[in-house]
């Protein structure tokens, strides 16, 4: 499929998975739609997406978590960019690494808040626009985490989980339309992610790493986002699941000393 002057509605667009992906569409000459809660990063990716190549940009702070917030913002989109044609749910995020006993509950409800309700809310915003014109994808951000769950992070792995059932299930629900729906899910990516995850502790998020010798980059995870939405209109990818050759899965890692 050509993206060539088609809308790319991305969420969390501001850094990591999010912004490489929003650089990867913008290089097929795509129009993308950016938010993210970082209005002041997400200027900066909305730039380098038109030096690399986007016909236009339009970006706009957007927290997922709030309901009334994500169907204003849909609403409220000028005519030109209301067709959207690929939806890549990427908001997302982790937070601490503890047993589920003793865990903050104020991090449970930031995960499912962004993870699942967030997801939600942006489908249920979007969908419907996809459904009337017959046309359209969404790409939802999963993980590795939702197919096998490890110690201390139950409820992030219970969220990834979530995704992949409401991927499925939606889907299911347009079957007999024209709308794909893909769910891409990665293992073991360097971002910021580890550094959400322990609240900017910097050096515990770097030992996630560590002795593994090339993690994903947010770019291989654009290129398998890019590579989903570009094949012909009559093929679905139903999901992908992707790691670097040092991962097996979310418990096992070949680590180099």
């Amino acid at each position: 499929m050509n993206l060539k002057g088609k809308i790319i509605f991305i969420t969390g667009a501001s850094a990591g998975i999010g912004a490489a992906t929003a650089l990867a569409f913008a290089g097929e000459g795509a129009r993308l739609l950016l938010a993210a809660r970082r209005a002041e990063k997400l200027a900066d990716v909305a730039k380098a997406a038109l030096e690399r190549g986007a016909q236009n940009v339009h970006s706009f702070a957007l927290d997922v978590r709030d309901q009334a917030a994500v169907k204003a913002a849909v609403a409220a989109l000028p005519a030109e960019w209301r067709a959207i044609e690929v939806l890549v749910n990427n908001a997302g995020l982790s937070r601490g690494l503890e047993k589920l006993y003793a865990g903050r509950i104020e991090d449970w409800e930031e995960m499912i808040d962004t993870n699942v309700k967030g997801l939600l809310y942006v489908t249920r915003a979007v969908v419907p626009g996809m459904v009337e014109r017959g046309s359209g994808h969404v790409i939802n951000l999963g993980s590795t985490a939702g197919h096998l769950t490890y110690p201390n992070g139950a409820v992030y792995c219970a969220s990834k989980a979530a995704v992949r059932a409401i991927n499925d299930g939606l889907r299911m629900d347009v079957l007999g339309t024209p709308i794909r729906v893909t769910s891409v899910d990665p293992g073991m990516v360097k971002t910021d992610f580890s550094l959400v995850r322990f609240h900017g502790d910097a050096e515990r998020a770097e030992n996630v790493y560590k002795g593994v010798k090339n993690p994903l980059t947010g770019e291989d995870v654009a290129d398998v986002i890019l590579w989903v939405a570009t094949r012909p209109t009559h093929v679905n990818i139903a999901d992908v699941l992707l790691t670097p050759v040092q991962q097996a899965n979310s418990l096992l890692f070949h680590r180099e000393n």
